[in-house]
C-alpha cells in the first residue's frame, strides 16, 4: 500500500505540470486553432529564469515573479512576430512555426546558460511528510495547491470576466466576435501571453524536484500535448484531468513495470485513447449531416 500511495503521489505532483501545459496548450487551440509547440519552452524558462534570479541575489517572491512575466512578454513577442504576420497561413504552417520558435528558444538558453542542470531550494524545506507509510515532499503540495488556485482563477476569469468572456466568444465563432466589436487580435495577444505564464508557473513550482536544463521542455512539453489529446483537445476540464491521468499512468507504470518505459507510456496511451476515444476523454462531440 505505501508503494502504490508512493507512485501516486509522484504521479500526482509531475501531472499537475502537465496539467498546467495542457492548459496552455488549450487556450492557444481554442483563440487560434494552433498548437503551440513552443508550449515547453515556456516551462524551462520558468524555472531557468528563477534559477538565474536567485543566482543574482534577487529575493524569492520577486524572482518567481520576474520568471513568471518574462515568459508571458516571450509569448506575446511570439504571436505579435511570428504568428500574427503568418495569420492567413495554413494551420501547419503555423505550427511549424512554433516548432521553429522552440528551437530558438531553447538555443538561446544552451548558449546562455549552458548545458548544465541547475536547481534551487524548495519553497518551504525538504523535510518530507509521511503519509501511509509513503512520503510526500512539501515542494509537491505547493505544486499541488498552486495548480489548484490556478485552475479556480482560469475558471472565474472565463466565466465572470468580460475579458474571459471575449476570449471564449472567439474560440466558438472568431467571425461572430469581430462582428459584435471583440478585438480578435488582442484575444490571440492574451491568450499567448496566458499560455506563456501557465507553462513558467509549471516550471518555477517543479524545478526544486526533477531539476532543470536547456532541454527539459521538450518531453514535458510533448507530454502536456499527450495531455492535451487524452482529455479532448480544446477542453479545459479535460487538460487538467488529462495531466494529472498521464501523471499518474507514467509513474505507475515506471514503479511496477520498469522506468526504462517511463517516457514511452504517455505516447503509448495517446495512441490508445486516439484509437477509442479520437476525441478525448472530455471532446465535444461533433456531428456532420452529409
Amino acid at each position: 500500500m505505501s508503494e502504490f500511495l508512493q507512485f501516486l503521489f509522484s504521479g500526482i505532483t509531475v501531472g499537475a505540470t502537465y496539467a498546467l501545459a495542457a492548459l496552455g496548450f488549450t487556450l492557444i487551440y481554442n483563440a487560434s486553432t494552433v498548437i503551440n509547440f513552443a508550449q515547453g519552452e515556456f516551462i524551462m524558462l520558468g524555472g531557468m529564469l528563477t534559477f538565474v534570479f536567485l543566482q543574482s541575489g534577487i529575493p524569492m517572491p520577486l524572482a518567481i515573479l520576474l520568471a513568471i512575466a518574462i515568459p508571458a512578454l516571450v509569448g506575446i513577442a511570439l504571436e505579435k512576430l511570428a504568428i500574427e504576420p503568418a495569420r492567413d497561413a495554413e494551420v501547419v504552417t503555423l505550427i511549424i512555426i512554433t516548432i521553429g520558435a522552440s528551437l530558438v528558444i531553447r538555443g538561446l538558453i544552451q548558449i546562455w546558460l549552458g548545458k548544465g542542470a541547475h536547481t534551487y531550494p524548495a519553497f518551504s524545506g525538504s523535510e518530507p511528510i509521511q503519509i501511509g507509510g509513503a512520503t510526500l515532499l512539501p515542494q509537491s503540495l505547493w505544486v499541488l495547491g498552486i495548480t489548484a488556485l490556478v485552475v479556480v482563477a482560469l475558471w472565474y476569469f472565463f466565466s465572470r470576466t468580460l475579458a474571459g468572456k471575449a476570449i471564449l466568444a472567439t474560440s466558438c465563432n472568431p467571425l461572430a466576435a469581430k462582428l459584435v466589436g471583440i478585438n480578435t487580435q488582442w484575444v490571440l495577444l492574451v491568450s499567448f501571453a496566458l499560455s506563456a505564464a501557465l507553462g513558467a508557473i509549471g516550471g518555477v513550482l517543479l524545478t526544486p524536484i526533477t531539476l532543470t536544463s536547456y532541454d527539459v521542455g521538450i518531453m514535458l512539453g510533448l507530454k502536456g500535448f499527450v495531455a492535451v489529446v487524452v482529455g479532448g483537445l480544446g477542453s479545459g476540464l479535460g487538460a487538467v484531468v488529462g495531466g494529472l491521468l498521464v501523471g499518474v499512468i507514467e509513474a505507475m507504470a515506471a514503479g511496477y513495470i520498469s522506468s526504462a518505459y517511463k517516457d514511452a507510456i504517455p505516447f503509448i496511451l495517446i495512441l490508445f485513447i486516439l484509437f477509442f476515444m479520437p476525441r478525448g476523454i472530455f471532446g465535444a462531440k461533433v456531428t456532420e449531416r452529409v
